[in-house]
């Protein structure tokens, strides 16, 4: 029986509705899933900021999602060494990275490895920037709102 690894890495930073359309998607096709959740360094490094959830939490959240079987802290930028350390079979991304040099250059450097590059739909409507941003509004001197007197 062939045993299907998938990899699934992100940020998971103020959860929401399409990182859980991620996980669900990617568990679909395969036969075990591993969440990367990247530390606070590397996501600054990639965002410019650090995550409003620090990752032991993050990586608690992720962990407890029915779809995931295990959960990983991703430390380097060069996903190749990470399936040097996890070997996956597939990993999934959003549509967002399809056609871009960052994508086209995943696609490269799995190729030789024998790895698939799954892409999965984008969620528009909802994703952890918007919500910092609306966080950033509600908590701003300026907007009044969640302030200390």
């Amino acid at each position: 029986m062939v045993h299907r690894v998938g990899y699934a890495p992100g940020v998971y930073d103020l959860f929401h509705i399409g990182h859980l359309n991620i996980l669900r998607h990617a568990r679909s096709q395969c036969d075990y899933l591993v969440a990367g959740v990247v530390s606070d360094e590397m996501a600054a490094l990639a965002k410019g900021h650090k995550p409003v959830i620090p990752l032991p939490e993050r990586l608690e959240i992720v962990r407890s999602v029915r779809y995931v079987d295990a959960a990983f802290v991703e430390t380097v930028p060069d996903k190749v060494e990470t399936w040097q350390q996890v070997r996956f079979d597939v990993i999934f991304k959003g549509d967002d990275w399809r056609d871009t040099e960052k994508g086209k250059r995943l696609e490269r450097d799995f190729a030789v490895v024998g790895v698939e590059v799954v892409y999965f739909p984008y969620t528009v409507h909802t994703s952890s920037t918007q919500l910092r941003r609306a966080l950033d509004t509600l908590v701003s001197p300026q907007s009044g709102a969640l302030s200390a007197p």
